[in-house]
């Protein structure tokens, strides 16, 4: 699934070829991929309206138009989005197209069908997409050891579980906490309720850190993101941890393990980051 530097490469790709053209028409191949309002009053609503840009909150995408209304896109496991020529062979799976006034088409694919639109009117409250219910950036000024320690400090949960905590902290999927995790020597299995404060010091410090090294190692141009049809984020050589699990660790060189926390698999280094402090 596309994680926070992944969905703000996609947003920094796509939103220079949008911005200020006009939606000519949308075509909805797959009508469950519109989750509100219906697919036919979703075409209808966005049919002349133009573009004005895009943004990010955590996972979602945000198409923003010049009628204040605003298109919102969850890419879940395998959504993909690509401007392409008119005439561009469409991809297998393709389910939405935006054709611009410009002959060119942004295209939603989707292999399994998770990804999700919603479409909010100017001024209507957003009681669909989820997207309200998001916790910090990390990028806020407000993103703080004391905030991280006041959401977690109490919980019982492994502290891999709680930085995959939308409601806590958005956009940080299961990527990005392994490598955060190696990066601050903590346990992905230790009680989020054991950390010291200095702890929570160094992952107010290191999520953003980690988060921006990856946005920047994932940039690329529009010519390259779409010969790669979308799937080519750059980060892999970059990764520590992530999916390397009984390979060498990076920094002692002992094998890296692998555990399931919480239903998801964690990699991390049990002599650099040992369950107990």
């Amino acid at each position: 699934m596309p994680e926070l530097p992944e969905v703000e490469t996609i947003k920094r790709v796509i939103e220079p070829q949008i911005s200020g053209l006009k939606i000519k028409s949308a075509t909805i191949n797959r009508s469950e991929v519109i989750a509100y309002p219906t697919a036919a009053e979703f075409c209808k609503r966005l049919t002349g309206q133009t573009v004005s840009g895009m943004s990010r909150r955590g996972k979602f995408l945000i198409f923003e138009l010049k009628s204040g209304d605003k298109i919102i896109l969850h890419l879940r496991m395998t959504g993909c989005l690509l401007v392409t020529p008119k005439e561009y062979a469409t991809e297998k799976h393709t389910h939405v197209i935006f054709e611009f006034d410009n002959k060119r088409e942004l295209r939603f694919s989707d292999t399994r069908r998770f990804g999700r639109f919603w479409l909010i009117k100017n001024g209507e409250a957003d009681t669909y997409s989820g997207i309200e219910n998001l916790g910090l950036e990390p990028f806020d000024e407000r993103f703080t050891a004391e905030y991280l320690r006041e959401k977690l400090a109490k919980r019982k949960k492994a502290i891999k579980e709680c930085l995959l905590d939308q409601s806590v902290i958005a956009g940080i999927g299961n990527i990005y906490s392994d490598e955060i995790l190696f990066a601050t020597k903590i346990a992905p299995n230790r009680a989020a309720n054991s950390l010291e404060f200095e702890e929570w010091q160094q992952l107010a410090k290191t999520i953003p850190e980690i988060l921006s090294f990856f946005i920047e190692k994932n940039s690329i141009t529009p010519d390259e993101y779409l010969e790669s049809k979308g799937k080519d984020y750059r980060n892999a050589p970059f990764l520590k941890v992530y999916g390397k699990s009984d390979k060498p660790c990076p920094v002692c060189g002992a094998a890296l393990k692998k555990s399931v926390i919480g239903g998801r698999s964690s990699v991390y280094c049990a002599v650099c980051q040992p369950l107990t402090k």
